[in-house]
Order: structure tokens, then sequence, then C-alpha cells
């Protein structure tokens, strides 16, 4: 191995190193949530919530992603506590597409900044595909198995 070649190696971890102590408060982040999540949503709750019905749940689901606000990441530890608490995957599929989305949370910045009816459009078109991708991606993978 060439003294280029070391250099190079040494910086690509010394990146990856930042990357990695840069992304701590997220994962520190999730952990907490999931702990906050675990504690105050029984699975009496989300089941009470979620019933079973795919075209209630999968609504339900992609309401309930475009009011929230966080990371991506976040709503991945939160859908696998659903998936876990037995809700349909339906439901947690369009919860993650709206979550990652739709923004009604930010909703009035983006209509400052964009105007107003670019966002409302883009919220209301970004939900309606987001319960179309849920239920596209759900029935390819139930093809696919």
């Amino acid at each position: 191995m060439n003294n280029k070649n070391k250099k190079s190696i040494l910086s690509a971890f010394c990146r990856a190193l930042k990357g990695f102590r840069a992304s701590i408060p997220v994962l520190l982040g999730v952990i907490l949530l999931l702990g906050l999540f675990k504690t105050f949503i029984s699975e009496e709750m989300i089941t009470s919530v979620f019933t079973g019905n795919l075209i209630k749940d999968t609504l339900l689901g992609s309401l309930i992603g475009s009011i929230s606000a966080g990371s991506p990441i976040n709503s991945y530890v939160i859908g696998g506590e659903l998936l876990r608490n037995h809700v349909s995957l339906f439901a947690v599929t369009a919860f993650i597409a709206a979550w990652v989305t739709v923004g009604v949370m930010q909703l009035p910045a983006e209509a400052l900044i964009l105007g107003k009816r670019f966002a409302i459009t883009r919220n209301i078109l970004s939900f309606i595909l987001a319960t179309f991708v849920s239920v596209a991606t759900v029935i390819t993978l139930m093809l696919l198995q």
C-alpha cells in the first residue's frame, strides 16, 4: 500500500467518524422517542384507533403522518412499533409516506416562502399520493411473497 492510499483511507475514516459523531444526537433522539412512545401510547390505545379496516386504517395512517413532524428516521422507529402492535402494513406505510412528503406543521412557512396556493396544492397532492403509494407498495410486497 503506497502513501497516497494510506492518506485516502485515513481521510475517509476521519470523515466517517465525523459523520457518526454528527448523527449521535439524532440516534439519541430516536431512542428517547421510542421510550416516550412505549410509555405514553399503550397497545390498547393503538388498537382502538386502528381497527383493522384497511381503507380506514390507510387514511388514518396518512392523516397522522401528515400532521406529525420530525425526521424520517423517527417515522421508521414509530412504524416499527406500530407493526409490533399489530397495526396493518397499509396504515404503517401510509404513515411513513405521509410523514416524509406531507408537511401540515410546516404549511405556514411553506406558504409564506412558496405561495399559499402552491403549498396547499402540494400538500393535498402529497397526501393523496402517499395514500396511493402505500397501497401500491403493500400490494407489490404481497405479490412478491
